[in-house]
């Protein structure tokens, strides 16, 4: 009877539907798409669209109903899928997002979406570079280019996504191209960038969400479990980079020493000491407001990373048990995110929710909404830095290429972090965004540390020997003096600037 129903359906299905007959032996495997029982459902599933015209109901239709995850071993193939050859590893490419913060020149407040919009509009018109546009509703929010993405941020941000390249001297000139020609356009609208990794005069309250509907369920979300989530989206702006992997034990090392690491490279790059139009206790407002986003998807992932054994399958368990916030599904043409109310993905796996089921994009979405200081997808992701002035933003992912991508560097760098413990790691974290370098761990002095580690990458960077260390000489000059950029602005703030914010956007004004 089923199989009969099936047939006279068959023409008007966008699938060959026979193709989906099932044996008893394949009904018994995990990785089985549909039930038994649930043939009838999604025979009726079928029916319901032809009747129908194919219009679209509330949950998902059979086409996607095909695609369905129901064996937890289909969550690690997007890290499989990430690993990369021997020859891939040896060109050393380097993935980039840098962020910047857009103010009014007349108060140096937060400048609001309409006029951010304008100037990637005006970037398209204007340049060859930057041709297609990405928005939501028809309202503009982000452009694709031949070199990457520039998108927006929840408080209109905007980030640059360079596609990876074996050069920071590639990086540095296209973020370089990509500041002159924004800051000129923008400079017409009386709009200023900053390598700056807090709003130094608007907060959250002042700031709207850009009109995507992501950002509008984080907002309505992530403070119901935290306090600080709506500064993280609307205020800061940071540097991420992004690096390959060879096979599941060299992602894990990876992977591990970038956790390890990234509390005392965060400290390194404290550059957002004033907010709210004043000098606060704190070096880093950015870092400090990510320890209150959200404990469930964000730090250091978990203990048993540095345990020295890790997988790909742990990361996905830890994973699992993760709150959801949306799924997205096509409707209308019109990719649409939706809320998801108390719910971990595990139980999304078993139960589904409102008619819909988990599916490998749904998996996708929600790892991108785990914010771990480093991040697993099909590459790694490393993410805790402040944004930065012009001479220091290619410091970031040189810094981390010679470290990543060096066995001996890596080698190096986990014997100088070996007396350490995750709740080392965790109390770093936790006490940098007010002290940066200035501050002990087990009595060592942790301005000592990042010295030994930033000699280190410098070394391994002169070993590749393409002329890249030039660019861990600025944050290296500071790392010397046991400073960080914060240190300087503080300074500068209490003494030749005296307290005047003009002086600091000025300073970090990215042209």
């Amino acid at each position: 009877m089923l199989k009969q129903s099936l047939i006279n359906v068959e023409k008007n299905c966008p699938r060959k539907i026979l193709d989906k007959e099932y044996s008893a032996e394949q009904k018994q495997t995990k990785s089985q798409f549909l039930r038994e029982e649930d043939e009838n459902e999604f025979l009726e599933c079928h029916l319901e669209k032809v009747s129908s015209g194919g219009s679209k109901v509330r949950g998902d239709n059979c086409d996607n109903r095909l695609n369905m995850l129901t064996d937890e071993n289909q969550l690690t193939e997007i890290f499989f899928s990430g690993v990369k050859s021997q020859d891939d590893i040896t060109q050393k490419r380097v993935g980039v997002e840098f962020e910047k913060l857009p103010v009014l020149e007349k108060d140096f407040s937060a400048a609001p979406y309409f006029q951010v919009a304008k100037i990637l509009q005006s970037l398209k018109s204007k340049s060859n570079d930057w041709q297609d546009s990405i928005s939501e509703n028809n309202a503009i929010l982000g452009l694709l280019g031949k070199n990457g993405t520039v998108t927006l941020e929840p408080g209109s941000q905007t980030e640059i996504s360079l596609y990876p390249s074996d050069s920071i001297d590639k990086i540095s000139a296209a973020i370089n191209s990509y500041n002159k020609f924004t800051s000129d356009i923008a400079k017409d609208q009386g709009v200023l960038f900053l390598g700056y990794g807090i709003q130094p005069v608007s907060t959250y309250k002042n700031i709207s969400i850009i009109p995507k509907k992501r950002y509008v369920y984080m907002t309505k979300y992530l403070p119901t479990v935290a306090k600080k989530p709506l500064i993280m989206m609307r205020e800061t702006a940071g540097i991420q980079a992004s690096f390959d992997y060879a096979d599941e034990q060299d992602a894990m090392k990876k992977f591990a020493t970038a956790l390890k690491l990234s509390p005392i490279i965060s400290a390194v790059y404290s550059n957002s000491p004033i907010r709210n139009g004043r000098l606060t206790k704190y070096k880093s407002n950015r870092a400090l407001s990510w320890l209150d986003t959200d404990n469930d998807r964000c730090g250091l992932v978990s203990a048993k990373v540095f345990s020295g054994e890790f997988s790909f399958a742990q990361y996905a368990q830890i994973l699992l048990d993760v709150p959801m916030i949306f799924i997205e599904r096509e409707i209308n043409g019109v990719n649409t995110a939706i809320k998801v109310n108390n719910l971990t993905f595990r139980q999304f796996m078993k139960q589904g929710y409102e008619g819909f089921f988990a599916q490998k994009n749904d998996w996708e979405t929600h790892l991108s909404l785990y914010f771990s200081d480093v991040r697993l997808k099909s590459y790694i992701e490393i993410r805790n830095h402040d944004n930065q002035r012009s001479n220091l933003i290619c410091s970031v992912p040189a810094f981390w290429k010679g470290i990543i991508y060096n066995k001996s560097a890596l080698d190096a760098v986990n014997d100088v972090l070996k007396r350490f413990t995750y709740f080392d790691f965790e109390y770093i974290r936790r006490k940098a965004p007010q002290h940066g370098l200035d501050m002990k761990i087990k009595h060592l002095s942790l301005a000592d540390l990042a010295k030994e580690i930033v000699d280190i990458s410098y070394q391994s960077l002169k070993s590749f020997n393409q002329g890249e260390e030039k660019y861990l000489v600025p944050i290296k000059t500071f790392v010397d003096k046991k400073i960080t950029p914060a240190d300087v602005l503080i300074d500068k703030w209490n003494n030749e600037w005296n307290g005047q914010l003009s002086e600091l956007v000025k300073y970090s004004e990215l042209r």
